[in-house]
């Protein structure tokens, strides 16, 4: 009995079947997305003989991994309530997220690595990937760009705004203040809703598409990757905001929480980037849709 008794800060997790079963949903869901768009470009998927060209291995494979996501998300949240997440497993917690936003960071660089490759050489990337002339300019002739002083700075303002409610909510966790801790909440899920409808809206008004021109190419990945994770922010901040209505944080144990924060802040900052250098440097002395 004295040899099992645990006399260090590390937790030793239980026999999981969550790492396995996600493999299994990312293979699935990697190979439905190839069959989806090829489904999609009217195109055929031919794999052991069969046609595999339909929507639903994709769906399938991303119902995998919702589900994973949510199995393995509880596991951890029960072992924090029966104590395991000691000093040591908090700090470990944060370095992981750390390392995961880091990995979103390079992500986003490629992405502006992108963009300004083709902006600021603009006759080599049409020499070299073989997409239109840009005429040496840019934004491309014939290009008609938003006007960053409308609909982006409105999202913006937005998102700065959201940023100060996540902050204080978390204030308010700090100090035991459960009605700012989600009234915060609700406000900055809100926002992030309202920032998507925005960039839906102006999505669909826009005057160049994603393909035919690398400036819609560049454009399109880079903010429509970023509207990705303000989508999945909000939704890690909604189930944040359900689990501080059930009583699961406490001042002293918040990482859930924490990393919620943390990953807004990083979707606040990233956008600052994306709407100085995409929006306004970008389509600076472009032809504005509309005006």
């Amino acid at each position: 009995m004295a040899g099992a008794t645990k006399n260090h800060d590390y937790h030793l997790v239980d026999p999981s079947p969550w790492p396995f079963i996600a493999s299994v949903g990312a293979l699935i869901f990697g190979f439905g997305a190839i069959a989806f768009m090829r489904w999609h470009s009217g195109n055929e998927l031919i794999f052991a003989g069969m046609n595999m060209t339909t929507p639903w291995i994709f769906v399938v494979g991303l119902l995998i991994i919702l589900y994973t996501m949510f199995g393995w998300w509880r596991d951890t949240v029960r072992e924090a309530h029966e104590g395991h997440h000691t000093r040591v497993v908090s700090l470990h917690l944060r370095y992981g997220m750390i390392l995961f936003i880091a990995s979103e960071v390079m992500f986003f660089v490629a992405w502006f690595w992108a963009f300004f490759d083709a902006s600021l050489f603009a006759n080599e990337a049409h020499q070299v990937l073989r997409v239109e002339h840009t005429g040496g300019v840019w934004p491309p002739k014939g290009v008609e760009v938003f006007d960053p002083w409308h609909l982006p700075l409105l999202n913006t303002l937005i998102l700065l705004t959201s940023g100060t409610t996540v902050t204080w909510a978390h204030h308010a966790l700090l100090h035991d203040d459960r009605r700012g801790l989600v009234w915060g909440l609700v406000l900055t899920v809100a926002l992030g809703a309202i920032f998507t409808c925005v960039q839906t809206y102006e999505y669909a008004h826009a005057a160049f598409t994603f393909s035919g021109n690398i400036y819609g190419a560049t454009f399109y990945m880079a903010t429509g990757f970023h509207g990705f994770h303000v989508l999945v922010g909000t939704i890690f901040l909604l189930v944040c905001l359900i689990r501080a209505i059930g009583g699961d944080f406490t001042p002293k144990q918040h990482f859930g929480f924490e990393a919620a924060a943390w990953y807004w802040h990083f979707v606040d900052v990233v956008w600052l980037f994306l709407f100085a250098c995409i929006y306004v440097w970008g389509g600076w002395g472009g032809h504005v849709h509309g005006g």
